[in-house]
Formats: structure tokens, sequence, C-alpha cells
């Protein structure tokens, strides 16, 4: 990667890190000023005012990330990836997996002191499957077309049923997405949870949503009726969980530098050196897939496999992401990152950079020509593509993106890169008339793959339909042997590795920052802080 692009990529840093020194904004977070003590969060948020604040509709991970404190779930899981009792205080798995039977905990109120019961959660369920809904995610993880019914066997028992078994079932439901409302708000104010809000976001956590101002802050106080959390969990220490939304990475800093929060997270990895030394650092990574490029095959020129095989043997990916992510990220191999169940790690080392290979690979493609700029052509046209990105971009992706555009001119490949607001970026999302586009996501289950890579999948951003594909994504989300399913998630992999629809370039880590005065503070598998246990002071 050229020197100056790395310059460049620390003088930006270094602006915003001057700024950050004259924030005054931010809330203190001083527990004897606060009575009952606060903890002041800082985190990105940019899009959640953007109707980004019902997990069960949106597929942002901040969504998740926040609203855990007042969302809970059926059950819980722990570090070894096993479950245990949340909601529900047991449950059996039933017909090969295509029944899941809970019996519900009998004290559980919501905040706005509606009991919690198995009517509750078949209304929930009910409104994530509604195609109304448009929960895309949620619905997805509660099976999709394999969901058959949630049926109310007495006031404290609940079945969940499928067509088929349906393995990743368990790890679903123990998320955000498939957390819980108050049924009152889903029957009077479902069309305000987007939106979120005090009196909206009801749900039975530990922390109750009372205080909103979108692009500013949110505020959860604490839910003094909780007894109910996993491992015996009640209520937390402290009152306020104040969550400051700060875009930029290096306020967020400066606000944790200064005392002005107690917590910070999805800090870059070239700013971890200026966390105050008596802070402590998680990195935790993401399980999932990583951050990637989708290779839209059916518009324009990656419909030929040549050239996609091309695209990913033309990029220094090892190169790019050691100097831009200082180290702290690993080189992605495949479409499972290294910390997810079923990762194939055959697949590392397996396409290094070539531009020799990527340069042949075109040639067979039919496009020997050269413009005036270099790049090549075929009967008469430009080898283009446009790469469509959601804003905003933090500083290392766009110094990851300018490596890739320099590595592709290099072979003779122009890719243009249009950064986009939500709305034109929807635009073009929708209907794909676009030739690239990127993110990465996270989960712990493979199954997560069915939604990128099945013909039907709704993140199947590289409109990839190959029916022996689907079935093995089917083999994969029915089969419920671990054994025989890190077999079946291996084929995917590999299918990958040589269809090249999607191009994993790194896995990233979710890396926060908590200053000494917070203590007690979890996370769960996905790295996202858990604020019931913690304390202040």
């Amino acid at each position: 990667m050229p020197s100056q692009l790395y310059r460049r990529v620390i003088s930006a840093v270094a602006v915003a890190a001057v700024a950050a020194l004259s924030l005054s904004s931010c809330a203190g977070s001083d527990p004897a000023a606060q009575g009952d003590g606060e903890i002041v969060w800082a985190i990105e948020g940019a899009n959640l005012s953007a109707g980004k604040m019902d997990p069960q509709t949106s597929q942002l991970d901040v969504t998740a990330m926040v609203q855990r404190a007042v969302l809970d779930s059926l059950v819980f899981q722990e570090a070894d990836g096993s479950f245990s009792p949340w909601l529900a205080e047991s449950w059996d798995v039933e017909d090969g997996g295509a029944s899941y039977l809970f019996r519900l905990r009998t004290d559980v109120t919501f905040h706005d002191g509606t009991p919690f019961d198995a009517a509750a959660v078949k209304a929930n369920f009910d409104r994530i499957v509604d195609p109304d809904t448009a929960s895309a995610q949620a619905a997805s993880m509660l099976g999709g077309d394999l969901y058959a019914g949630t049926d109310v066997v007495d006031e404290h028992t609940v079945r969940v049923r499928f067509s088929e078994p349906y393995s990743p079932f368990l790890q679903a439901a123990s998320t955000a997405l498939l957390g819980f409302y108050s049924p009152q708000v889903l029957e009077t104010k479902a069309d305000q949870l987007a939106a979120g809000g005090p009196d909206v976001t009801v749900g039975t956590g530990p922390f109750e949503l009372t205080e909103y101002t979108p692009d500013q802050d949110i505020v959860y106080t604490r839910n003094d009726d909780y007894t109910w959390g996993p491992d015996g969990t009640g209520k937390p220490s402290f009152k306020t969980l104040r969550v400051d939304i700060l875009p930029e990475a290096s306020v967020r800093v400066g606000a944790l530098s200064s005392g002005q929060a107690d917590v910070v997270t999805n800090l870059p990895p070239n700013l971890v050196e200026q966390v105050p030394a008596d802070d402590t650092v998680e990195s935790i990574a993401y399980p999932g897939l990583p951050y990637s490029l989708f290779l839209n095959e059916k518009y324009g020129v990656f419909a030929d496999q040549k050239v996609r095989q091309a695209f990913t043997r033309a990029i220094d990916v090892d190169t790019a992401v050691q100097q831009i992510f200082f180290g702290q990220y690993p080189r992605a191999w495949s479409i499972l990152g290294a910390t997810t169940p079923g990762y194939d790690a055959s697949l590392e080392n397996s396409r290094p950079f070539d531009p020799s290979a990527a340069n042949a690979l075109l040639d067979e493609a039919g496009w020997t020509g050269r413009d005036a700029d270099g790049i090549r052509t075929k009967d008469g046209q430009r080898l283009t593509a446009r790469w469509i990105a959601w804003t905003p971009v933090p500083d290392d992706r766009a110094a990851l993106a300018n490596a890739v555009q320099s590595d592709l001119k290099a072979v003779g490949f122009d890719l243009q890169r249009e950064v986009l607001e939500p709305g034109a970026y929807n635009e073009q999302y929708g209907p794909k008339t676009y030739d690239v586009t990127d993110w990465g996501f996270s989960g712990v289950d493979a199954d997560l793959l069915r939604s990128h890579l099945a013909t039907d999948g709704f993140q199947n951003a590289s409109q990839v339909s190959d029916p022996t594909l689907d079935e093995l994504l089917a083999q994969g989300a029915s089969t419920t042997d671990q054994a025989a399913r890190d077999d079946v998630y291996a084929q995917v992999q590999q299918w990958n590795a040589e269809h090249a629809a999607i191009v994993p370039l790194y896995s990233p880590t979710l890396i926060s920052a908590v200053r000494p005065d917070v203590s007690g503070l979890t996370f769960d598998l996905y790295g996202r802080p858990l604020f019931a246990t913690a304390t202040v002071g």
C-alpha cells in the first residue's frame, strides 16, 4: 500500500483528536452527583435515528447492542456457547429440533406492569414474521419459511414450531433481535418502535428507556423490580445508564480521557494507544461474516467468474489490513470468521495476493485492450465497477477502500466508489443496481450464511442463485449434529472461495475501553458490553 495513504489516515485522526479536546456537551459521570450512580457509555450510533431503534426490524449491530438493556430473551448464551435459563426456566427440544417447548418464569413483568407470559412470546414472534412488520434479519433468525407458528400451551408454557428441524433457534432466541416488547406496545404503538423512545421501547430488561434525543443521547433508568436476569442477576447496582451518541471515534476517546464517559465502544485500532494507561481495553473478535466485498454477479462485469476471481487475486489484502489496522485485525480468508463455529481453517493462505494470476484471468476473460488511462477494455467497454458504501465510513475503512482501488487499477480494473446517505444507498441496493457493496455481519451461528447466499436470502447482495448451494444451506439449518453442520459449512465456504461471490477482507474486533471506576462489566459473545452486572464508583 502506498505510504502516502497511510499518512492520510493518521492525519485525519490527528485532526479529530484535537477537536475532542474541546468536547463539553457530554454528561458527567460522577456517581456521587447522581445519587445511585451513573455510567456514561459513548457509542458511534450514527444511524439509530434513521428508524433503527427496533432490533426486530433493524439489521444494525448497534441497535441490538443498546436495546439489550431493555429487551430480555428466552435463554442466555454463555461464554462457552452453552445456553442457560433467562425468561424461560427450562426447555425441551422436540421432534429432532422441529419444535421447542419453553417453560417460562412466572414472576416477570414488563416496564408498564404487563405480565410476561406465553401470550407475550406469541405476540412478539407473530409480529416478527408478519409481512407488514418488514422484518428481515429477525424473521430469518426465527426460521424464515421454516417457522410454523407459536402455540400457547398454558399461561406460562409456549411451544415454537418449525416445518422441519431448525438447529440455530436456541442461539437466535438468546439475542435481542428475538427479545420481547410489552404486548400493550405491540397493540397500540408498534408503528413507533422503529423510532423508539420512552413508553414505546418497553421490555422486561434491567433498564427502562426513559429519555431519547435522536443523534444525541439515550437514557436508561434502572428497573428496581428486576430479579430475573441470567445466572441469578438482579437489578443493577447503579441507577442511570446514559448512552452518548458520538459518531467520531476520536471524540469518544476524548470523552473517555476527560472523564466525561466511563465506557466507549467501537474504537478503531489506531486510537487504542490514545486510551489512558489506567483504563482497561477489551478487544473481542466478532464471530460471523468478516468485513467483505459483495460482487453482484447479475449486474455488470461480475457476471464472469474469471473477472470475480481476478478481483480477489489483485488485492494485497495482507499489507492493507496490517498497516491500516495496526495489526489489531486479522486478515480474513473465509466468509466465516475464525471464532465462528464451522470455520474452515484449510482456506487460510489458499488464495494469496497474485497480480500475475489476476492479469492472466482478465486476459482469459477477454479484457485484453487498454485505454489511455491503462484501464482494460473489451469490445469498446472499459473494465469498470461501481462500489456503493453506506455512510458514515470510518477513516480506516476509507483508507482500505483507497488501497483496494489502487491495487485493482494496477491490473487495469477501474473501481469507482460512491459513499451514499442511507436513502440514496437503498435506492440502489433495493433493485441491485450496483457492482460492489460492503459490510461485515456478526453472528455466532454459521446459519447467517443462508441469508447472504441462499437464492431467497434477504442479504444476498451478490444475487447468488445456485440450487446445490441452497440445498447445503438448508442442510446446515436442519442438521442438529455439530460435526455434520461443520462439514456442510466447510463446503459452503469452499464453494465461495472458488465462486468468488463474497470477498472477505478482515475480521474486526469490537474494541471497548473502560475507566477504572467501572467494575464488573461483562461482554456477550459479540463483544457488546452488558451493564446489568457493572458497578461504578
